[in-house]
């Protein structure tokens, strides 16, 4: 069989290759010679490059004297390389038209501009060149400045005065107070109105900012301090998804004895407002009063008036007058459930709760007073028409009113606003010494005459005010004049306090001529008054009157004087009190009318 070659199978059958060893190759007699050849070129070669790159260094650095250094920027003008005075001639032609362009300013979300000169702002071109520096002896930094670029900035000059007052003037449009989000109603359309906080210029840090930053052409931005808000948008929105938008998605029903009232969503968005709430929401907050207006008159049926007991005088004799007791809604408890209803869409209703209003002065009581007879009055006269329709306004609003044991009766409070809803009409007054006319004029002798009633009637004084001119009509020291604000309230009263352990009805008797009033309920005092002597005249002083509506008068002279009020007592004539009251009347002045 002839032989087939094939691979060792075994380790037995293949063949280990050795190494050849070999005795040390001695060296070719010219390598030391080659080596030193070479390393003498690489010398050359180096030392070629490193003076070429000194001669280029030094040729760099001397051409380069007195230039600004490489990749210097100001204010984002590129200035590098160039001589100081191309430089700063680059810089004026770049930067100073910026200098009379309004500056571009932002203050939270505010923005705004800000005039340069009158911020009283300059340049100092030398100074700013200077932070340039010189040229860099460093070949590395040399080398890098190539490929990149150093901002200096510019340095500012500011007047402080003017950047000060210049920055004070944004304030109206960057300063605000906090404003919570809310929803309001346009008509019966919920919206929600997103928070603001309060924000505040920071005057000082932003002259800092200006100073550093003006110049670069980019709108700055001003530091502001904020005041946070407690809402939320996301506050906003949940009230204004749960419980706006269903409030006014159709009307409520406010369900009376026998009756309905049916309150629109117009309405009930009016008597919506909001409220921060606790997480950024919003509470919601009802006014009754609103609602309960809008259902009142479609409920007044299922109400009875109540009436107090009255002392009416008929034939010259007190009688009384019953009282009724009244039924009403109570409205605060039956719109309670309006929070919880106002969420619905469906079921809308609440029911309306009912209270009984006793009468505060009961029939019963006014018979139980004593009032039976006259126990002081007075009268006086000589008012003009028109103050007579307002005393006979004021007598019929006084008469019938009781005074219970230990009461005080005030004019003012009693009458509330005179004005002319009530039916008052313009009439004469004194104003500083000199005829003029407002409205109500003429009460003043209707508090005189009440004032005489509950002096002779042995009532306690509980405040009163003289005029400050004596009125020839009145008695001296024996008077009272009253005044209110226009909206109704009391400036200067007439009061006095029921001491007596029986009631008291006030009567008023008004003729186109006269005003008595009377005071009824039993007599305990017999009342004297002792008038005192006039001392300390004071001689009136001449006064021009006004352009208009002049009226010429002759004026009076002012005095001091004295009342004496003598309580004895009804029954023993026996003398229970004596006091003095001591008055200052100024002088009233000559008025002159037409050219002096």
């Amino acid at each position: 069989m002839p032989y087939e070659p094939r691979w060792p199978e075994s380790h037995g059958e293949q063949t280990d290759v050795l190494p050849v060893v070999r005795p040390d190759a001695a060296p070719e007699p010219d390598a030391p010679a080659n080596r030193t050849k070479n390393l003498r070129k690489a010398g050359w070669i180096a030392g070629g490059v490193f003076g070429l790159l000194v001669v280029v260094y030094g040729v760099d650095l001397m051409v380069s004297q007195g230039s600004v250094p490489r990749g210097v920027t100001v204010a984002g003008v590129d200035v590098g390389g160039m001589d100081r005075a191309a430089a700063e001639q680059e810089l004026r032609g770049q930067i100073e038209p910026r200098l009379t362009r309004p500056l571009a300013v932002t203050a939270g979300d505010v923005r705004g501009s800000l005039s340069p000169t009158l911020a009283g702002l300059s340049l100092d071109w030398a100074r700013t060149l200077d932070q340039a520096g010189e040229q860099p002896l460093n070949p590395f930094t040399r080398l890098s400045s190539l490929f990149s670029s150093r901002e200096v900035g510019v340095v500012s000059r500011a007047d402080d005065t003017k950047l000060a007052a210049a920055l004070e003037s944004l304030r109206g449009e960057i300063d605000r107070e906090p404003a919570e989000g809310t929803v309001k109603f346009e008509g019966t359309n919920p919206v929600a109105v997103a928070p603001k906080p309060g924000q505040k210029l920071d005057v000082e840090a932003a002259k800092a900012a200006v100073v550093e930053k003006w110049a670069r052409g980019e709108t700055l931005a001003l530091p502001v301090t904020s005041t946070p808000v407690r809402t939320t948008p996301e506050g906003v929105q949940a009230a204004l998804e749960q419980f706006a938008k269903p409030a006014v998605s159709g009307p409520l029903v406010v369900k009376g004895d026998g009756k309905n009232a049916t309150v629109k969503p117009d309405a009930i968005a009016a008597a919506l407002s909001f409220e921060p709430a606790e997480g950024g929401g919003l509470t919601p907050k009802i006014d009754n009063a609103k609602i309960a207006d809008a259902a009142k008159p479609q409920l007044k049926s299922t109400e009875k008036e109540g009436k107090e007991a009255t002392i009416v005088f008929e034939g010259g004799k007190p009688t009384v007058d019953p009282s009724t007791d009244g039924r009403a809604i109570d409205w605060d408890p039956s719109l309670k459930p309006l929070p919880e209803v106002l969420k619905k869409t469906d079921g809308r209703e609440v029911p309306a709760i009912y209270k009984d209003s006793p009468a505060k002065v009961t029939t019963e009581q006014a018979n139980q007073l004593g009032v039976k007879e006259v126990v002081g009055e007075f009268t006086t006269g000589g008012f003009a028409a028109d103050s007579g329709t307002n005393i006979r306004v004021v007598a019929q609003k006084v008469n019938g009113a009781i005074v219970k044991p230990g009461e005080t009766f005030s004019l003012n409070g009693f009458t509330g606003p005179r004005g002319k809803p009530q039916g008052y009409v313009e009439a004469g007054v004194i104003e500083n010494g000199a005829p003029a006319r407002e409205v109500g004029g003429g009460i003043s002798q209707f508090a005189t005459t009440l004032y005489n009633a509950s002096y002779f009637s042995g009532m306690k004084d509980a405040g009163h005010k003289e005029h400050s001119y004596y009125i020839s009509r009145y008695p001296a020291a024996r008077e009272a004049t009253v005044f209110q604000n226009p909206n109704g309230a009391s400036v200067i009263d007439i009061k006095f306090t029921n001491d007596s352990p029986t009631g008291i009805a006030i009567q008023t008797i008004w003729t186109p001529s006269s005003i008595t009033v009377k005071l009824w309920g039993t007599k305990r005092y017999t009342v004297e008054s002792i008038p005192g002597s006039r001392s300390n005249p004071t001689d009136p002083q001449a006064k021009p009157g006004p352009a208009e509506n002049c009226h010429a008068s002759n004026g009076a002279p002012g005095f001091t004087t004295t009342d004496t009020r003598v309580l004895k007592d009804a029954s023993s004539g026996r003398e229970v009190s004596r006091s003095t009251r001591t008055v200052r009347y100024n002088p009233q002045p000559k008025i002159t009318c037409g050219p002096s």
